[in-house]
């Protein structure tokens, strides 16, 4: 007759001991800790970035129909602020500044004449010191006329929309310290984004 096999049974483990209530709840403090700094770190990060971006750079919105074809109302425009502290302001830069005659307003236009430059409209055209600007980005041609000489520490500039626009050639030159910076790009609408860097061909040239 032959015995029963024996049966095995697997070994039993150990039971978990039950951590103290007071261990826990400081555990869960440190999670809830380090879920807190790790807020405030990202919110610290965004406020730096913020704060960066809007040292380097503006937002404005374009109102009027002064500069088309370039801008047009509703486009928003990103400006460099920092363009003419480590570089020299150029004609064809389409500039955003305070308006002289009200400074608590902001206006954009193209930059057509620097300190110490005659500027003169005739003919349909705009010569700075008897040279004639190239300036493709225009859609009509002034049809008035006349002669300036930019003081020292002025700037002189024209809307694009050239006989609809309020510009020097009708108030006078705006002070370098008014100016905000250099427009350089359009990103809103997104279906109109571009970069508004000024021609080399809007360099004075002889005609």
């Amino acid at each position: 007759m032959m015995d029963n096999p024996e049966t095995l049974s697997p070994p039993e483990m150990p039971a978990e001991e039950p951590r103290p209530a007071g261990q826990a709840a400081v555990s869960a403090a440190r999670r809830l800790w380090r879920s807190l700094v790790d807020i405030l770190e990202t919110l610290l990060l965004a406020l730096v970035l913020f704060l960066a971006i809007n040292l380097v750079t503006a937002r404005i919105r374009v109102d009027g129909q002064s500069m088309e074809p370039t801008l047009a109302t509703g486009q928003l425009v990103v400006v460099n602020k920092l363009a003419y502290r480590l570089g020299d302001p150029a004609i064809g830069d389409i500039v955003v500044f305070f308006f002289p005659r009200d400074p608590e307003q902001e206006y954009i236009k193209r930059l057509s004449g620097l300190p110490g430059d005659e500027v003169k409209i005739e003919d349909g055209a705009v010569y700075v010191n008897g040279q004639a600007l190239d300036e493709p980005y225009l859609a009509i041609h002034p049809n008035y006329v006349g002669s300036w000489v930019v003081p020292s520490g002025q700037i002189f500039v024209l809307g694009d929309n050239r006989n609809n626009s309020s510009d020097s050639h009708r108030w006078g030159t705006v002070p370098l310290e008014y100016v905000v910076g250099k427009a350089v790009l359009v990103y809103w609408p997104p279906a109109e984004w571009k970069l508004l860097n000024a021609p080399s061909s809007a360099q004075a040239a002889e005609r």
